[in-house]
């Protein structure tokens, strides 16, 4: 059995790795790569891997990282399916077709500059069409079943708790009266966090794949204090008239995001303030969110089935054409913009950022994960100059990180993770992670575990297992 590494490895985007046994390869995620403009299209175009030699793709969640680079499959003769949850399914259908969308989009805005300047015009890495394609391939499970992939090659999908529909990946090879079983923790979540039930318990495994975002660092707790912060920013919005910018996922941590600033509002804490979900993908994803109540904690199911839709309210607004995002644009505070990407990479919070950074009473709020070279890195690391859509941009907008509501596992998460596998595996591949924040938790686990045999993959290895 061989394990290979194209993508997440030493770094947190593109996750993609391969798991070969005899007569058969199969695919964990095929994400899209983040970071700078030219590296990110060189590694979506070419995956490192011919992709008519997949047999089928296993997919963790439906994140783009992680989902994003389907659509480039069957352009390069993948002929295999993509098992996935249900939820996730559902999911990965609306984020595809929008990252097909964006990506046309943000070509089309992008090349008006470059033509000017007597550059080459940049194309999407995929069309609606593609994506089309690859759902048809799509076949949706329910966590805990039992998936015949191959002869003597079976997976099943165990609750990850990171978004709707996340799972854990465990596939088990069985050949010459030996089996051997990889589990590929995909993104973990955290427990006590609002809509999704906790992750559930790693099952067994001889070979672990763990992810490692902040595997060298634990969150702020989802406390009093983490209120007071998000209270004393609308107090600062109203005073000032200001806006509140937040580059985050449509799914996932828009909607925590609406469930939290509601508790604030139903508290008598702060009075309500407009909030615009500048995203057609957000709407369509709550939707999803509301089709699958199997994904919900206990909390969340009585709140639904007592108050109706969680996720509504006369002060929080959808907005879906491109008109109305333009007039937010124009819209004097205080209010609440949420639109994606989470990473500031694409999409409409790019022209909310354009327009907003350069008004010292406005305030960026991230809250997740900002990965290496992305845009929202930048403002993370406190740059006063950001590039957007190329053009170097002033930035006098406070910038204020809400690290707690950060969807991944911290240290403590990921250690307990595998602290809690019965019998302990016998190897764990370390991804998903900075290598600063890999080389931490391997450290981390070869010191409480030194029996086991911790590797840090780089881009492109195999390894023998």
């Amino acid at each position: 059995m061989k394990l290979s590494f194209y993508g997440a490895a030493r770094s947190v985007t593109g996750s993609r790795h391969m798991l070969e046994v005899p007569g058969f390869r199969l695919l964990f995620d095929c994400g899209m790569f983040q970071g700078r403009r030219e590296e990110a299209v060189r590694k979506n175009r070419d995956l490192g891997f011919p992709p008519k030699s997949i047999g089928a793709v296993l997919l963790s969640h439906a994140h783009i990282d992680h989902s994003g680079a389907l659509p480039v499959l069957p352009r390069q003769g993948f002929a295999g399916k993509v098992y996935l949850t249900r939820a996730s399914a559902d999911l990965a259908g609306i984020m595809l077709e929008d990252s097909a969308r964006v990506q046309q989009y943000d070509c089309r805005y992008v090349n008006k500059q470059e033509r000017r300047r007597g550059r080459t015009c940049i194309q999407p890495l995929y069309d609606s069409d593609d994506v089309q394609k690859i759902l048809k391939r799509f076949e949706g499970e329910r966590y805990g079943d039992q998936v015949k992939i191959a002869p003597r090659l079976t997976a099943s999908f165990h609750d990850a708790g990171h978004i709707l529909g996340s799972a854990a990946v465990r596939v088990k090879y069985s050949a010459r009266g030996n089996t051997t079983t990889v589990l590929f923790s995909g993104d973990l979540g955290r427990a006590h966090m609002p809509i999704l039930r906790d992750p559930e318990p790693p099952p067994p495994c001889d070979v672990l794949i763990v992810e490692s975002t902040y595997g060298d660092r634990l969150h702020e707790q989802l406390g009093e204090e983490m209120k007071k912060k998000a209270q004393d920013l609308l107090h600062h919005a109203r005073t000032h008239k200001s806006k509140i910018i937040v580059p985050a996922f449509a799914v996932g941590r828009t909607q925590e995001l609406v469930m939290r600033i509601k508790e604030l509002v139903e508290e008598g804490r702060v009075d309500p303030i407009p909030i615009y979900i500048d995203s057609p993908l957000a709407g369509k994803a709550t939707e999803v969110f509301k089709r699958h109540p199997e994904c919900y904690d206990e909390e969340t199911s009585k709140t639904f089935s007592d108050a109706g839709d969680v996720f509504a309210s006369r002060y929080i607004h959808f907005v879906s054409s491109p008109e109305e995002s333009k007039r937010l644009n124009a819209m004097r505070g205080p209010c609440v913009i949420i639109s994606s990407s989470g990473m500031c990479e694409g999409g409409r919070i790019l022209h909310h950022l354009k327009h907003a950074i350069q008004d010292e009473a406005n305030v960026i709020v991230i809250v997740g994960f900002q990965a290496e070279h992305t845009l929202g890195r930048k403002l993370v690391e406190g740059w006063d100059v950001v590039p957007i859509f190329g053009v170097p941009t002033q930035r006098r907008a406070q910038v204020v990180k809400f690290n707690g509501m950060s969807a991944h596992a911290d240290r403590n998460d990921l250690l307990a993770y595998v602290r809690s596998i019965d019998p302990l595996p016998s190897t764990i591949f370390i991804v998903h992670g900075e290598e600063k924040q890999a080389l931490s938790l391997g450290a981390a686990i070869q010191t409480e575990h030194p029996q086991i045999d911790v590797r840090i993959p780089h881009h492109g290895s195999t390894h023998e297992v």
